[in-house]
């Protein structure tokens, strides 16, 4: 088991944070690396040729470079864009496939999007996705449900494949070209980095047929009175000035993960979730679970019996355990298992198994409370 919450400044509160799937926490080494920028080298990028420009924008490149080498990209593949969301209609918007098909677990970024784009939908499940142009989330928010992208592409080896990654960049090893997939979206904010800066991932050939998403300046070549043409992508699709503290934290939050190992992260937090799911079976009689009853990621959604998932959430903040509650932004994922809301506890590196423990034991607590206030 990994040994790191000495790492993160606010787990040294009296805590246990089970909601990574929401946010994850940060480490010194990024919270640093943002205070650093700022202290030492901030200045636009692409723009002046004193040193100090020049300084920033080395940065900025290297940390385009270490989110490429992360999930087995090339740097010119690599857009920052705001996170996972913009990404999605990043490709919804400007791409405009005639026909998407989706899978029944999306989270709402990777929905309406697709909604409003004008294309027509179709949903399958999970491992039966096929059509021209499919985009599925390669590991579920709800459930922890784990795509099979590489059965994916062997069943469907012309579709154009778009992967929602924001559960999955940050807990599996990832490479886009061996798994064959053409667009990759997620977000710095669920693996350790800042909020505010996420990743597209755009397969090479496909990058000159995508228009830009943004207009304005650094993306640009040549410009008249009437015309413009567009630099070479990456930057074609960097409109503006990024947010450049944002992407040199996300590039210390992808040294962190790469120390560790991201071979290293995914068995950490899949002997947590074996461990979360035996214990979570010992209270069968007043627990409800969701999901599939093994290989899945790092998120254990459960409804205590008879409890609002709401109550259930608050009363367990009273002992600081934070986890979440309501729909989790897939709405109807949940309203096909027939219930309103569902706590979610999900697991990062820095969790433990007696973060597991505590929770467990606090359960029977929430039950007793509301059954015997009904009583």
């Amino acid at each position: 088991m990994l040994d790191v919450k000495k790492d993160f400044p606010i787990l040294r509160k009296s805590i246990v944070y089970l909601d990574s799937a929401a946010t994850s926490q940060k480490p010194y080494s990024v919270i640093n690396a943002i205070s650093n920028y700022y202290r030492h080298s901030n200045a636009n990028i692409h723009r002046g040729i004193y040193k100090l420009a020049q300084r920033s924008s080395d940065l900025i490149d290297l940390s385009r470079a270490k989110v490429a080498e992360l999930i087995g990209a090339d740097p010119e593949e690599i857009i920052f864009v705001s996170g996972t969301t913009e990404a999605v209609n990043f490709i919804a918007s400007r791409f405009r496939p005639p026909e998407v098909t989706l899978s029944v677990l999306e989270h709402h970024s990777n929905l309406i999007p697709w909604q409003q784009s004008g294309a027509k939908l179709k949903f399958m499940d999970m491992d039966d996705l096929t059509g021209n142009f499919i985009a599925v989330t390669g590991v579920s928010n709800l459930l922890g449900t784990i795509a099979p992208l590489s059965k994916i592409r062997k069943h469907s080896p012309k579709a154009l494949i778009f992967v929602d990654g924001a559960q999955l960049v940050p807990h599996f090893p990832v490479d886009v070209h061996k798994l064959g997939i053409d667009f990759l979206a997620f977000s710095g904010h669920k693996m350790l980095g800042p909020t505010g800066i996420g990743v597209l991932y755009v397969r090479k050939s496909l990058l000159n047929k995508l228009p830009p998403w943004l207009y304005g300046g650094d993306m640009i070549d040549e410009v008249t009175l009437t015309s413009a043409t567009w630099a070479e992508p990456p930057q074609k699709f960097e409109a503006g000035t990024l947010p450049l503290a944002e992407i040199v934290g996300l590039g210390a939050a992808v040294d962190y993960l790469q120390n560790i190992g991201m071979a290293a992260v995914r068995r950490h937090e899949q002997d947590l979730t074996d461990y979360a799911l035996a214990e979570f079976k010992k209270l069968k009689n007043i627990v409800t679970l969701y999901g599939p009853a093994s290989h899945r990621a790092g998120i254990i959604t459960f409804n205590v019996n008879g409890v609002h998932a709401h109550d259930t959430a608050q009363i367990l903040d009273e002992f600081g355990i934070c986890v979440r509650s309501g729909a989790h932004c897939a709405a109807p994922a949940v309203a096909r298992f027939g219930v309103p809301a569902m706590v979610r506890a999900s697991f990062y590196i820095y969790n433990s198994k007696s973060d597991i423990d505590y929770l467990i034991s606090k359960i029977p607590v929430v039950y007793d409370r509301l059954h015997r206030a009904d009583s």
